[in-house]
C-alpha cells in the first residue's frame, strides 16, 4: 500500500478529530468532573481518558470552564460572566452581577438556566455544577474583594443568597411585581444591596469570619 509522503504519520495512541471525538471528550470530562470536582480535574487527565491530545480539547471547547459548560449544558459561556467580574470596577460589582445574571435568565438561554437552578434547589444530581459555582464563579469574586482582615467568604455567600432570591422570585415563584420589573429597575433596586454585601459595612461578623 502506498503512502502519501506529504502527510505526517498519525500519532499512536491518540484519537484523531472525528465525529465521535467530541462526544468521547464530553463523556470523559463528565466522569472526571463528577468524580474529582471542577478544581481537581485537568484538561490533560480528560484527554488521557478520552484518548485524545489535550490540544484537541482546546480546539473543540476552549478553556476548562468552557468544557465544563458544555458537559453540564450551561446556557451561557461562563467566561463572559467571569470577564465582567474581572474588569468591572470594585464599587460597581454589585450592579454588574445583578445585571449580568438577570440578563441571562431573561434571555433565550434562560430556559436552560432555570432548569439547572430548579435542579440545584431540589437537590438533584448537580454536584459538578455546584462545585463549579463555588470553586470558580464565587471564588473569582471572593479574590477580588478579599482583604488582609476579611477573606470575603461570608460577603460572597450573602451576595449570592440575594441574587438567588431574586432568581427564585422572578423565575420560579413568579412573584409580582418582581417578575415584570425591567432589568434596569431591578439592577437599581437590588444592585446596591449586593454591593453592600460585597464591599460595605456588614458588621463585625465579616472581620471575625476572615480571622478564622
Amino acid at each position: 500500500m502506498s503512502t502519501d509522503p506529504e502527510r505526517p504519520p498519525a500519532r499512536p495512541g491518540r484519537r484523531p478529530g472525528t465525529s465521535g471525538t467530541r462526544a468521547a471528550i464530553l463523556d470523559a470530562a463528565g466522569q472526571r468532573f463528577a468524580k474529582n470536582g471542577f478544581d481537581k480535574t485537568s484538561i490533560r487527565a480528560v484527554a488521557a481518558d478520552a484518548g485524545v491530545d489535550p490540544a484537541l480539547i482546546h480546539h473543540y471547547f476552549g478553556t476548562k470552564q468552557q468544557l465544563f459548560a458544555a458537559v453540564v449544558e450551561l446556557p451561557v459561556d461562563p467566561e463572559v460572566v467571569l470577564a465582567r467580574v474581572d474588569t468591572t470596577p470594585l464599587d460597581q460589582l454589585g450592579e454588574t452581577l445583578v445585571g449580568a445574571v438577570t440578563a441571562v435568565w431573561d434571555s433565550p438561554a434562560g430556559t436552560g438556566a432555570v432548569a439547572l437552578f430548579r435542579s440545584l434547589v431540589a437537590g438533584g444530581d448537580t454536584s459538578p455544577a455546584r462545585d463549579f459555582l463555588l470553586s470558580v464563579i464565587f471564588e473569582r469574586i471572593r479574590r477580588r474583594i478579599a482583604t488582609d482582615t476579611d477573606d470575603g467568604r461570608l460577603r460572597v455567600a450573602l451576595a449570592a443568597s440575594q441574587i438567588m432570591g431574586v432568581i427564585m422570585s422572578r423565575k420560579i415563584v413568579k412573584l409580582d411585581p418582581v417578575t415584570e420589573l425591567p432589568i434596569d429597575r431591578l439592577v437599581a433596586a437590588v444592585g446596591p444591596t449586593v454591593q453592600r454585601y460585597l464591599t460595605g459595612d456588614i458588621g463585625e461578623v465579616a472581620a471575625a469570619d476572615g480571622a478564622e
